[in-house]
């Protein structure tokens, strides 16, 4: 079965992602807005109690996330999605390395926080559409309390398997 660990925004950030998603997301259904800590991976049932101890254990090192999202920016010319940058602090890139050394978890891309809110844009989608919304731009900031392990059903939609308070001092 497939996982990954998110983390979620509050409820107005996450609609204010969704006004876009609508249009510009095909995976628009099968998750809420969020941010990845760790995309996903492959594990077997056997392991999730091991992985759920990882994970809380590193949850229980770190303080709530102050997340900050920037601006919007994209992938291009790798890939045409659009986002919404949070930016990359300390203690976030801290949270995401703990997570990758402890679960030993081989990384598909460079580790870049972010909000997606367009994807699988033709070329001449991407480039009309990105050009609009570097224009409206974002700035959004808050405190993140919570990230969660994630398990991929057999319709492609994400559903949450546990969830970890941060409640540390780092």
């Amino acid at each position: 079965m497939k996982y990954g660990i998110v983390a979620f925004p509050s409820k107005k950030i996450q609609d204010l992602a969704n006004h876009y998603r609508k249009r510009y997301d095909t995976h628009y259904s099968q998750i809420p807005p969020h941010f990845t800590f760790i995309d996903s991976f492959t594990a077997e049932e056997t392991e999730l109690d091991t992985i759920v101890d990882k994970v809380s254990e590193i949850a229980k090192r770190f303080a709530p996330i102050d997340m900050h999202a920037t601006r919007i920016s994209t992938f291009s010319p790798v890939t045409n999605a659009i986002y919404f940058r949070i930016e990359p602090t300390e203690q976030i890139n801290a949270i995401h390395n703990a997570l990758v050394d402890t679960l030993q978890h081989k990384q598909k891309h460079v580790f870049t926080p972010h909000i997606t809110i367009g994807q699988d844009l033709s070329d001449a989608e991407h480039d009309d559409i990105i050009g609009q919304l570097r224009m409206v731009g974002v700035d959004a900031k808050e405190a993140i309390d919570r990230i969660h392990l994630m398990y991929q059903l057999e319709n492609g939609s994400w559903s949450t398997y546990d969830t970890f308070r941060l409640t540390g001092e780092e």
